[in-house]
């Protein structure tokens, strides 16, 4: 399958990536770092819900002011607040040009790919939505390791509501990925991961792209599972990729 996914001729691929981009702005400066807030969600069935959530720096919620909204879905671990930890070293430091709103979870199950995960998830979404200015046609889920099959299970599962997915050093695993074709989907992943294998990632890029579905993988060569770090610039690059498909694709 590995050469199967080179014949499709798509260069970005294996296309080199510069590790020492900075996020871009108006006027060259670095947008101000947003105001973080550990909370916690009562859901329906009574449990509660660790979440951390993200506000960029000006943001007044406003009606005619919405803003994407990113889920970010961490790797495992189970320390309070984890999610938080995740979304302000990787995720919201590569987006944070998006001036979105972030929202973190703690896992609440064995994984994130659970039917009880998911209904934590879609009501943490929700609850967001109603308290906050969101562009309900810019929502974009993402997520590293545990995090990053997440994702494949959220947006295979959720396709009305995500606007789009990047996905890190995650497996798709059973995901049933046929009502995501209008959906854009980044990979990120290295072949040299020791944990979440490559071949399963490629396979299931090739195949959506053969189909000409949005779809775009970054490999990166040499990195361990364990270079979380590394894969922030990554995710730069993944986030201004969205932002031209959401472009693009607009009505």
């Amino acid at each position: 399958m590995r050469k199967a996914a080179l014949a499709l001729g798509i260069a970005a691929i294996l296309t080199p990536l510069d590790l020492t981009g900075q996020a871009a702005s108006a006027g060259g400066r670095a947008p101000a770092p947003p105001q973080v807030t550990e909370t916690a969600l009562t859901l329906p069935d009574g449990s509660v819900l660790r979440y951390a959530i993200s506000i960029p720096d000006g943001y007044d919620n406003r009606a005619d002011d919405p803003r994407p909204l990113v889920l970010a879905l961490h790797p495992g671990g189970r320390s309070p607040y984890y999610g938080s930890s995740f979304m302000q070293s990787t995720v919201e430091p590569a987006l944070r040009s998006w001036d979105a709103i972030m929202i973190a979870p703690d896992v609440p199950d064995r994984s994130w790919a659970t039917p009880r995960s998911e209904g934590a998830l879609l009501a943490l979404v929700e609850h967001a939505v109603e308290r906050h200015a969101i562009d309900r046609e810019r929502v974009l889920v993402t997520g590293f390791s545990m995090g990053g099959r997440g994702t494949w299970f959220m947006a295979a599962r959720n396709p009305d509501l995500f606007a789009g997915a990047i996905v890190m050093a995650g497996s798709p695993g059973d995901s049933d990925l046929d009502g995501t074709a209008a959906t854009p989907l980044y990979l990120i992943h290295s072949p040299d991961d020791e944990v979440v294998p490559f071949g399963p990632v490629e396979e299931a890029y090739a195949e959506r792209a053969e189909r000409g579905h949005p779809i775009e993988l970054r490999v990166l060569p040499g990195r361990s599972h364990y270079m979380m770090g590394a894969y922030v610039p990554a995710l730069r690059v993944a986030g201004e990729w969205m932002l031209s498909q959401w472009v693009d694709g607009a009505p």
